[in-house]
C-alpha cells in the first residue's frame, strides 16, 4: 500500500523553493518509476507554491521517510511540516477501485 507524503513550506521561503526547484525536479525524475503522483500545492489563483503532495509506491514506511529525507527541498530546510501516511487508493482515473 503506497504512502502519501504531505509537506508544508515554511513561511517566507519562496526564495528557497525557487533556488532548489531544478535539483528537486531532477530528484523526482530520477525516482519517477516510484511515484504514481507528485506535485506542488498552490494557491487558488494558480501560483504561490506552499507545499506538496507525493505518493510513493512502497509498502515500507522507512523507505518513504528516506525518500523525503533525500529530497533537495528537505535538505534545503524548506519544509515547516512533513507528514507520511499510508494511503489506500479508493478511486483512480475516475473509477471506483474498492
Amino acid at each position: 500500500m503506497p504512502y502519501a507524503i504531505l509537506t508544508t513550506d515554511k513561511p517566507d521561503h519562496l526564495r528557497v523553493r525557487n533556488e532548489n526547484r531544478p535539483v528537486h525536479l531532477e530528484y523526482l525524475v530520477t525516482n519517477q518509476h516510484r511515484l504514481p503522483a507528485a506535485g506542488a500545492l498552490i494557491e487558488d489563483y494558480g501560483s504561490g507554491e506552499q507545499g506538496g503532495l507525493t505518493i510513493i509506491d512502497t509498502d515500507d514506511r522507512s523507505e518513504a521517510e528516506a525518500f523525503i529525507a533525500g529530497d533537495p527541498f528537505t535538505r534545503a530546510s524548506l519544509f515547516e511540516n512533513v507528514t507520511v501516511n499510508r494511503w489506500r487508493k479508493a478511486f483512480s482515473n475516475f473509477e471506483k477501485l474498492i
